[in-house]
């Protein structure tokens, strides 16, 4: 009934699916709605599908106490402020708890003394936005923008289809369609946004989460173009997610081949010799590189230039009984 109510007509089949139930019991269940007094009927055709009486909404009951910490849970503070929702979300918050039952009215205290959400990394301050608000504007009323973006070199102008809008460690990333693509643009780096007053059509497939998740893996595999062979002790190997990213690690401790003395051989993919340098110097003594032969010889210099800083060029040149 609320999944109707909230988005219209829907057909059997794909109430189905939402609810991991199988049609039968979708008609089963409907006939049941129909039964108690809801003004639930079903029209035929190719745009059919069960609906609701115009007009009919049924009001918040039946909430358990955890589907009701869940709700206050998933606000978001910060985020809500700088779409410009905080108000929005303070007015809705109050309704929902003017309509639950006496024995839930301690939820949202409960739930603000025990959990918080703080989105930015850290040793990351927030970065200033001062364009987010008309580009959450345009993407609220699906109007397209007309934008001038900072790429490393150049400024460059673009007409964008905003779909949606993802903070990952306190960056907001704009996913928006130019020319049939979809692209990602940093909402940092937007110098000059107007909106156009032209709207768009949306794609009412697009899903954002998914479309998210699948552009940063194929970023981040795009930018492990080389692949390094590393020899990881017992500790080393506990510690690799912490040095390098996730991706990466995972891949190389899932494909790697036991060694000599508890070790272990893998596979690394790395961005390039520079940074895997950086990134694997964090597990010390508990990694070798075996290969490519630039990154080992710059963990032998690193190696040298430790030793003579600590006064160790003795045993470094391997003159010392």
């Amino acid at each position: 009934m609320l999944l109707v109510q909230s988005r219209g007509r829907m057909t059997a089949p794909r109430l189905a699916a939402e609810l991991g139930v199988s049609e039968r019991t979708v008609y089963r269940d409907v006939r049941a709605l129909s039964e108690s007094g809801v003004p639930i009927y079903a029209e035929q055709g190719g745009r059919g599908g069960y609906a609701l009486v115009d007009g009919y909404r049924t009001r918040l009951t039946g909430l358990t106490r955890e589907e009701a910490e869940a709700l206050f849970l998933s606000g978001a503070p910060a985020p809500a402020q700088a779409l410009g929702l905080s108000d929005a979300l303070s007015a809705a918050r109050l309704k929902v708890l003017a309509a639950l039952p006496a024995e839930l009215s301690d939820v949202s205290s409960r739930v603000g003394a025990r959990f918080f959400v703080d989105a930015p990394g850290w040793f990351q301050p927030v970065r200033a936005t001062p364009e987010l608000s008309a580009v959450a504007d345009a993407v609220w009323a699906d109007r397209l923008l007309a934008v001038r973006y900072r790429r490393r070199d150049k400024t460059v102008r673009r007409v964008l289809e905003p779909y949606g809008l993802v903070l990952k460690q306190s960056v907001w990333y704009l996913a928006a369609r130019v020319d049939g693509a979809l692209r990602i643009y940093r909402v940092d780096r937007f110098e000059e946004v107007t909106e156009t007053g032209a709207g768009f059509v949306r794609d009412s497939e697009f899903d954002l989460a998914a479309s998210w998740a699948q552009r940063s893996a194929e970023f981040e595999r795009q930018m492990l173009a080389e692949t390094a062979v590393i020899r990881l002790t017992p500790a080393g190997a506990r510690g690799l997610r912490h040095a390098v990213g996730a991706l990466a690690a995972d891949e190389a401790l899932a494909t790697a081949e036991p060694g000599p003395d508890d070790t272990l051989t893998a596979r690394l993919p790395i961005e390039s010799v520079a940074i895997a340098h950086h990134e694997l110097l964090r597990l010390g003594a508990e990694v070798e590189v075996l290969s490519p032969a630039p990154l080992r010889d710059r963990f032998a210099e690193t190696a040298r230039m430790l030793a003579k800083r600590y006064g160790l060029d003795a045993v470094a040149s391997g003159s010392c009984a």
